[in-house]
């Protein structure tokens, strides 16, 4: 049994074998953060600008991980997934380490196993593209994951349509067309039946400004997911905007 407690600690019903996936990116020093994020009491976390495993030394007051994998090349600013409870993590052998950085991941929790695509769409020295060109890659490199029943992909893809450009191939557009094609969707647009592009919750804050906002982070679920879905939760910017210039994405799915 998990509660839900959102930011201003209003509480929400009690809801029965759920499982809650998180993405936020952190802005870096997660270390110092966690507390904020595990008052959601996740299962998984997907943490971006994430500290390596060897400097996530938690108080000894915070709910320790179950798991934790780390993937990047800068020791202070990489990518984090981690478990909590029953679920555990294993890092699938397939993982191309050209495609920075988005790592593919195995989840159970003793009853359940899906596969989940980390992203943080970032690489700086790929002349293809350093942002959503790294999803495009990455999902016609992992498609053999993208065939599963049982298939999440979350994180930071640094992209919106709203940036499209249709002269080049593998622009956001193209990455959503082409998950819906193998019956992957969107959490936020599925739940909130909003179009790609015309979101009306941001979950970057350029700056921190208040008006220089984006909807730039994502979770995708496969299709026996995405009829379980319960809720999609955007986090508060007032609240949020202490720790980073991210707010997180919070997922709701009933166990299958």
């Amino acid at each position: 049994m998990r509660k839900f407690f959102p930011e201003k600690l209003s509480l929400y019903p009690i809801v029965d074998a759920v499982m809650k996936i998180i993405t936020w990116n952190c802005n870096m020093a997660f270390r110092k953060k966690i507390d904020s994020i595990m008052l959601h009491q996740p299962d998984v976390l997907i943490i971006q600008e994430c500290e390596c495993v060897e400097k996530l030394i938690f108080k000894s007051s915070t709910q320790k991980p179950t798991d934790i994998l780390w993937f990047g090349t800068n020791s202070h600013k990489g990518l984090a997934v981690l478990s909590f409870g029953n679920y555990k993590l294993s890092a699938m052998p397939n993982h191309n380490q050209d495609i920075q950085i988005i790592a593919p991941v195995s989840v159970s929790n003793g009853e359940q196993k899906f596969d989940l695509l980390a992203i943080w769409a970032h690489n700086p020295n790929d002349p293809d593209g350093r942002y959503v060109t790294q999803v495009w890659k990455a999902i016609h490199h992992y498609e053999g994951l993208l065939s599963s029943t049982q298939t999440i992909l979350a994180g930071d893809f640094n992209s919106n349509a709203i940036w499209d450009r249709a002269s080049r191939i593998g622009n956001h557009t193209d990455v959503v067309q082409f998950l819906e094609k193998r019956g992957i969707y969107s959490a936020y647009h599925l739940h909130h039946q909003q179009a790609q592009g015309k979101e009306h919750q941001p979950t970057f804050y350029l700056y921190k400004h208040l008006l220089k906002s984006y909807h730039l982070d994502y979770c995708f679920l496969s299709d026996d997911f995405a009829k379980q879905l319960l809720s999609v939760e955007v986090g508060d910017y007032d609240f949020w905007k202490q720790h980073s210039d991210h707010v997180p994405l919070i997922v709701m799915i009933n166990d299958v």
